[in-house]
């Protein structure tokens, strides 16, 4: 099984992933880079969408609704929450890109019923996780709290020598309320971009089990399994989680072996 997926450079389509593509049942994603003036529509039939403008400025409009340069974030490791807009099935929407634009679209299955909406930088949470040189910062983008019918999505940046997404955790199991099923993309970016990260995903029964190095823009899938992160001295990352499954719930269990991390045993 591949977990890394590496991007198309010289493509305006860096990353895409299906169902198809991963082998599972409910997580779409890519992203594009657009130069300005260029545009982009999307609309799917059963799946809600959430367009998550990284980097640049953008117009939008999606169901006579319409938003004129949005988004002002010069690099995803500006400090500044980015902006979104959620669409529901079997709706277009149309973005313009104002100046070079770095967008993320990710994607999961809904019947529809929610409405069209822009979601602001100031409609999301930001926190830190962690102690030590286990500190991350998340921004909640679509967390449970908001609505939608399948996705949840975060950005994640970890400073330089830190780990994240640590202890080891998985969500792959539907067994609420300890536990939920989520599939899950964490598309990678590096400061300076010419460094990597590392990542490790692995199941107990290790029939799962790959050690990446991951380089900027690459794509890891997390199917199912434990998925930790560890940033190198020099070097910061960020990443971009989007997760669905049969539940909108994220729950999540430590791996036993490393639980004394934050349980103090």
């Amino acid at each position: 099984m591949n977990l890394l997926i590496k991007p198309r450079k010289d493509s305006q389509e860096l990353v895409h992933v299906t169902p198809e593509s991963a082998a599972w049942g409910y997580v779409s994603f890519s992203v594009y880079q657009l130069p300005a003036g260029e545009t982009l529509t999307f609309t799917e039939d059963a799946k809600e969408l959430c367009a998550m403008i990284l980097t640049g400025t953008v117009s939008a409009e999606a169901e006579g609704q319409q938003w004129k340069e949005i988004g002002e974030r010069k690099s995803v490791f500006a400090d500044a929450a980015p902006y979104a807009v959620y669409v529901p099935p079997r709706t277009k929407l149309t973005v313009t890109a104002k100046t070079d634009t770095e967008l993320a679209l990710g994607g999961a299955p809904a019947k529809g019923g929610l409405p069209v909406r822009l979601i602001e930088p100031a409609d999301m949470r930001r926190l830190s996780r962690g102690q030590g040189t286990n500190v991350r910062h998340v921004c909640e983008i679509l967390p449970e709290g908001q609505p939608a019918e399948s996705l949840l999505i975060f950005e994640v940046k970890t400073p330089s020598s830190h780990s994240s997404s640590y202890p080891p955790h998985k969500h792959d199991v539907d067994n609420l309320p300890a536990e939920s099923l989520l599939e899950e993309t964490y598309y990678h970016r590096i400061n300076p971009s010419q460094g990597f990260i590392f990542q490790r995903v692995y199941t107990d029964s290790r029939d799962i089990d790959e050690s990446m190095a991951v380089e900027d823009r690459d794509v890891v899938l997390v199917p199912r399994g434990y998925h930790p992160v560890v940033v190198p001295h020099g070097y910061e990352s960020y990443y971009l989680n989007v997760m669905a499954g049969p539940k909108r719930i994220w729950r999540f269990q430590n791996d036993p072996a490393h639980d004394w991390i934050v349980s103090g045993n």
